[in-house]
């Protein structure tokens, strides 16, 4: 009896996730944002069954009430396929913390999906703080990484899920996991296919062997499952295939690592986003310097764009797609910019605070990369890096003295993350220390300027 209890209970639960994941909303950008930024919402319905089914849709605002409908239609989605409804709103008269509300009926089912969202006044763009991370699993360099990835590699599943509340603690409501599989090759020097890829996966992966030599069984369902708790929202990182590689070969690793994503941790509620972890210069050229390879890499870029949105979009409708790419060279690629903007919900670029010699200031390429998001009705957020490099090259916490600089001056941005949280921000009450002892300092540093902004804002307002 108990184990038939128990599979009922199994398939009644899984039942309940393939629910929950045939609507899901999400909110660009999430969180608390200045009433500067138009408010994306997008809902996300798929039709799991094999016949067409109707749906009606709602969108309110705080309440279901007639006088707060932001949206009003009904659908009609074949077998299989799925549909996002989008909306764009000013948020200029909105001030305070609400509610929006997605409600979809079909054939006697109702569901229903709430996400909050703080708008505060402001004569900016940014809200001039840090509303999240990325958070390496492992780092990539041995040598950048060399002050923590001996110490992040014991971490385990609990103390992953201590890192994702000791974020909180500093208000980084958002994670992006910057890769999910660990491999060394670059474009142009890819010796591994789809087929025969080596690379070593961070969590339980059936695609693929390979396993990076870390304790934690599944850090990916740890971070998730607490940020869940929390309230956070986590950028799934897929990748590595290989460095700056956006060919046709690598669309298709992708396209299988993301489904694999999707299936195996889609139901946490904290899953907001695909984050393509590949990166790219800002001229979109990855550096070739004869125009036909040049311009291979802007067509293979935007195509892969094109191509692995429409494949999200089929199973996870509401789902944006997000990139990080340097600052550097923006001006060669905008002929390219448009045109991958277009497949592309997030530009999310870094490297301001360093631009070369000979290029634009960090100020002109943000604002450069700021119009082409307005135009094509994409999101510019900013990667901001509280790093410094060593003379070895290895990566050293910034002092939170330029990191407050940075985000007085680029206030063009309406999300700010930064890369990176562990080995860089050390919460003093965690179970392990992750990198050296300036950790700590950068995390009281950072987390006296927050209550000085709080006071600073109160004031004013």
């Amino acid at each position: 009896m108990k184990r038939v209890f128990l599979l009922l209970f199994s398939l009644f639960t899984l039942v309940s996730l393939q629910a929950e994941n045939k609507v899901s909303l999400t909110l660009i950008p999430p969180g608390k944002i200045t009433n500067k930024v138009d408010l994306d919402i997008r809902g996300g319905i798929v039709n799991e069954s094999t016949s067409q089914q109707i749906y009606q849709v709602l969108l309110y605002w705080n309440k279901e009430k007639k006088d707060a409908l932001l949206y009003e239609a009904t659908i009609t989605i074949p077998a299989g396929k799925s549909e996002t409804v989008k909306v764009v709103i000013p948020t200029s008269e909105r001030i305070g913390k609400h509610k929006v509300i997605f409600k979809v009926t079909n054939a006697g089912n109702t569901y229903r999906k709430t996400k909050e969202v703080e708008i505060i006044e402001s004569d900016i763009r940014s809200i001039q703080q840090i509303s999240g991370a990325w958070a390496g699993i492992y780092h990539w360099s041995e040598i950048e990484g060399k002050h923590w990835n001996q110490d992040i590699k014991k971490m385990t599943d609990d103390q992953w899920k201590e890192l994702v509340r000791s974020m909180m603690k500093l208000e980084m409501s958002t994670m992006v996991i910057q890769e999910v599989f660990r491999n060394e090759e670059y474009v142009g020097k890819r010796t591994s296919t789809v087929d025969t890829y080596a690379g070593q996966a961070f969590y339980p992966s059936k695609l693929y062997p390979g396993r990076m030599n870390i304790t934690a069984k599944d850090p990916i369902e740890a971070i998730l499952s607490e940020a869940d708790k929390q309230g956070m929202n986590v950028l799934m990182g897929v990748g590595m295939f290989a460095w700056f590689d956006f060919t046709p070969e690598s669309l298709e690793w992708h396209k299988r690592v993301a489904k694999e994503l999707w299936d195996m941790y889609g139901h946490h509620e904290s899953f907001y986003a695909f984050y393509v972890s590949e990166e790219s210069g800002g001229g979109l050229d990855n550096w070739e310097q004869l125009p036909e390879m040049r311009k291979k890499r802007k067509d293979d870029i935007v195509n892969f764009f094109k191509e692995f949105k429409a494949y999200c979009n089929g199973f996870a409708p509401s789902k944006p797609i997000m990139l990080a790419t340097n600052s550097f060279e923006v001006p060669n690629g905008m002929d390219t910019y448009p045109k991958l903007m277009k497949h592309l919900d997030i530009l999310c670029p870094f490297g301001f605070a360093r631009m070369p010699q000979g290029d634009l200031t960090g100020k002109e390429a943000a604002l450069m990369l700021q119009k082409v998001c307005d135009d094509t009705k994409s999101h510019l957020w900013f990667d901001l890096e509280t790093f410094l490099f060593n003379p070895d090259n290895s990566l050293y916490p910034r002092p939170v003295e330029e990191i407050i600089h940075d985000l007085n001056l680029l206030d063009n941005f309406e999300k700010i993350l930064c890369y990176q949280y562990p080995g860089v921000f050390n919460d003093p009450k965690m179970s392990i220390r992750i990198g050296e002892s300036r950790t700590i300092d950068l995390f009281n540093g950072y987390l006296k300027y927050l209550k000085e902004l709080k006071a600073k804002n109160k004031k004013r307002n």
